[in-house]
């Protein structure tokens, strides 16, 4: 059964190494959701040229077509709330915040620092446009904007101190109701996870849940420092508006 008028359709919009992942996890383990990993990683990495881990094996299994992708995620949906977990700083192509109209966005952060440390594990350099926290601040007030208040916003730690509580509340911020069935989930990986997920999903791929607290703050050499420093007064800005929990 497809649903092809007014499915709820969740644009998460977020950074890497961020909780993305275990939070499209915790809206995949809904039975009334489908989730969507990253749908235009693949027109990113074809435009930009970027030397990606996995890069051709990205490109050759995606639609690069930037507007053929947000064509497919404006189409009917296999189930009521289509979760689409997207990657801010990927959108450097012709498809704009205004093309996703129709959309209920809300945005996942992390304090810099955290992230800083978590992609330099994973990848040689780090650079603030990496990152996305100034596209995320952007379309943040755009929506808020078109809205008229701010949309939701949650932060990884506020998550992971208090899973039920801070999902319920972005559950009630996007109109949905909280369902328990988002605190757990099987380990392995999954139909929807892009091609990527065996670099970059170790953790999550072994996960049955939201892991408790993120544990000492990470210490930063001089370049990652000014990286966290470029990111942190968007950071700040979005943090402000963060759901609370209660």
């Amino acid at each position: 059964m497809t649903f092809p008028i007014a499915p709820l359709r969740i644009a998460m919009w977020s950074g890497p190494r961020n909780l993305s992942t275990a939070m499209m996890r915790s809206f995949g383990a809904r039975a009334d959701t489908v989730v969507s990993d990253e749908p235009f990683y693949g027109a990113y990495l074809k435009h930009t040229g970027e030397d990606q881990p996995m890069k051709e094996a990205v490109i050759a299994s995606m639609d690069c077509d930037w507007h053929n992708v947000a064509q497919a995620l404006s189409g009917p949906a296999p189930a009521p709330i289509w979760y689409q977990k997207h990657m801010a700083h990927h959108m450097v192509g012709p498809v704009d915040f205004a093309d996703l109209s129709g959309f209920r966005h809300a945005f996942l952060i992390r304090a810099p620092e955290r992230v800083i440390a978590s992609y330099a594990a994973k990848r040689v350099t780090v650079t603030a446009a990496d990152l996305g926290y100034a596209r995320q601040r952007d379309w943040f007030d755009r929506e808020a904007e078109r809205l008229g208040q701010a949309p939701a916003v949650v932060d990884s730690a506020d998550v992971l101190g208090d899973p039920r509580a801070v999902l319920a509340a972005l559950c009630a911020a996007l109109g949905i109701g909280f369902d328990p069935a988002m605190l757990h989930w099987a380990p392995g990986p999954r139909q929807s996870d892009g091609v990527w997920a065996s670099h970059w999903y170790g953790r999550v791929l072994e996960s049955t849940g939201f892991e408790a607290g993120e544990g000492p703050a990470p210490v930063l050499d001089a370049a990652a420092e000014k990286v966290r420093d470029a990111c942190r007064p968007h950071y700040d800005y979005l943090a402000g508006h963060r759901l609370r929990a209660g």
